[in-house]
């Protein structure tokens, strides 16, 4: 399991030009290890997340996915690496109303064709790990911000991807739940082998990572170890 993006330009239009967003950027991200991405408001750690999650093709380079080019591939191809292989956790949850946290799992399931029976046990197998399973029958107006963080880690984890991609997870949260927060990040990392980037503005949640990239006018400087 691995992301790796190598010299990776990403432009939008501005005006009669162009702006740049990503500038020859090279990353690699091993499984089983987090990466944290820091960088002032406008550094490109938006554009950085959606170029690895394949959202947003870049203007060059490469984007490999657990070992996979993404070069080239259709729109489709594209989904179904992203329902397979890519987890996603949003800085807002934005989770379901009227779903119970079990449910909000088992939807990634179900997108992936992947029965009832099998989609619950996989999700209460997960709300356990996040330590919520005493909370799968809760609706998101009965859950805490931190504990609706976690089912949003949770569902990312759904389709057993292999390369997880975190966006500012404890903006909305106080001092104590975001570093539970971080600390259930680096865990799940280590155990399910995820190749783990973080993206966050918080320096304090450094010292959980692996290594430090910093993100300055598109620019990636190579990561250092953290500490």
């Amino acid at each position: 399991m691995s992301l790796i993006l190598t010299d990776v330009t990403l432009t939008h239009p501005d005006g009669d030009g162009r702006l740049t967003a990503l500038d020859r950027v090279t990353l690699e991200v091993p499984g089983g290890g987090l990466t944290a991405v820091v960088g002032p408001s406008g550094s490109g750690k938006s554009s950085l997340l959606a170029v690895a999650a394949t959202l947003i093709t870049p203007d060059s380079g490469t984007v490999a996915v657990d070992g996979t080019d993404t070069t080239g591939l259709s729109r489709g191809e594209l989904a179904g690496l992203r329902r397979h292989r890519i987890g996603i956790v949003f800085q807002q949850p934005n989770l379901l109303p009227s779903l119970t946290a079990a449910e909000q799992l088992q939807v990634m399931a179900r997108l992936d064709g992947r029965r009832p029976r099998s989609a619950r046990g996989r999700a209460l197998e997960l709300l356990d790990a996040v330590g919520l399973a005493d909370h799968a029958g809760r609706r998101p107006h009965q859950l805490s911000g931190g504990q609706r963080q976690r089912v949003n880690i949770a569902r990312a984890l759904m389709n057993d991807p292999g390369v997880l991609l975190v966006d500012e997870p404890t903006s909305a949260l106080d001092h104590e739940r975001g570093a539970a927060v971080v600390d259930l990040i680096t865990r799940l990392t280590r155990e399910r082998g995820t190749a783990t980037v973080l993206v966050t503005h918080d320096r304090a949640q450094l010292a959980a990572a692996d290594r430090v990239a910093r993100l300055h006018d598109g620019r990636l400087s190579p990561p250092d170890p953290a500490g």
